[in-house]
């Protein structure tokens, strides 16, 4: 495991909205993870889910670098990290063990995990697993608990893993094209240069495994979600920042009512107008609640 030198960027590639040097991380299976760190101070990692990118965190990023290091990798499978031939290098326990080794590599200690979709089970895997290395979290529509007897979440995993669902997520790159400006509620900030960058990051149908391969897991990494879920007293207790999209296609207010009846020590902030993507939606409106949780958990 190292880091690697960074390969060139690719040219559809916007330095003036995505102004970040890329590092590489080769992870213990093989492949080349891309992650951006910036800034210095107490770390606060971001991580996403499906079929985003460290991209998503561009806005959050340009302004917290000043005071923290930011630190967003992109999952294996996502945004400029390698692609895999291994289907269990998409498993989501997979994506967890990689940046458990990229956190490893890059000796992070007192951590805020900002987590979003699945980069909530993924980052708290990590938290459950190293307490002592998380000092709060962030937490915006995302959820790490079994749902495999919700009929909301398992249509949902039934078609987008049947063989019609596949062919329109690898074919048709279903995810980026008609989920994502689904998932937000002001269609407007999805501007064509925005869907352009998301887009590019998915270009092939085999290039968008990972993509394809993330909602089979919501019904099957039952067992896996609730391991995570059955270990939540180790970070249940810490500062939690609770950021809520009401206008979400996937977690719903019944999900915020479950973190709000779990964890012992937080604040919620409600966006009734916004959807799932909160780092694309609101920026401006969240960076105010975030920089006061920070320095009110100093």
């Amino acid at each position: 495991m190292s880091q690697s030198v960074s390969p060139a960027r690719p040219a559809w590639l916007s330095d003036a909205i995505y102004p970040f040097e890329s590092s590489f991380f080769t992870t213990p299976s093989g492949h080349e993870m891309h992650y951006i760190d910036e800034g210095a101070g107490e770390p606060i990692v971001s991580l996403h889910g499906n079929p985003t990118w460290s991209f998503e965190f561009r806005h959050l990023i340009r302004d917290l670098r000043s005071q923290y290091r930011c630190i967003a990798p992109d999952h294996i499978g996502f945004g400029l990290s390698a692609r895999s031939q291994r289907p269990a290098d998409y498993r989501p326990e997979a994506h967890a063990d990689a940046a458990a080794a990229l956190l490893d590599h890059l000796d992070v200690q007192d951590a805020t995990l900002y987590l979003v979709d699945w980069g909530g089970p993924i980052g708290l895997d990590f938290a459950r697993k190293h307490p002592e290395r998380v000092k709060r979290l962030v937490i915006t529509n995302t959820w790490c608990w079994p749902v495999g007897r919700d009929p909301h979440y398992v249509m949902f995993s039934f078609f987008m893993a049947s063989w019609l669902g596949q062919y329109l997520i690898k074919r048709h790159n279903f995810f980026v094209n008609r989920v994502l400006p689904m998932a937000v509620a002001s269609k407007e900030i999805l501007t064509a240069e925005v869907m352009a960058h998301y887009r590019n990051a998915q270009p092939t149908p085999e290039a968008r495994a990972a993509c394809a391969a993330f909602p089979r897991y919501i019904v099957g990494a039952s067992d896996w979600l609730e391991s995570i879920w059955e270990d939540r007293a180790a970070f249940s207790a810490k500062p939690a920042l609770l950021l809520w999209g009401f206008k979400d296609i996937a977690f719903r207010e019944k999900e915020l009512n479950r973190w709000k009846a779990e964890l012992a020590d937080f604040e919620v902030h409600e966006f009734r107008d916004c959807g799932h993507f909160l780092a694309e939606e609101a920026p401006e409106r969240m960076l105010p609640a975030l920089h006061a949780f920070m320095e009110r958990t100093r």
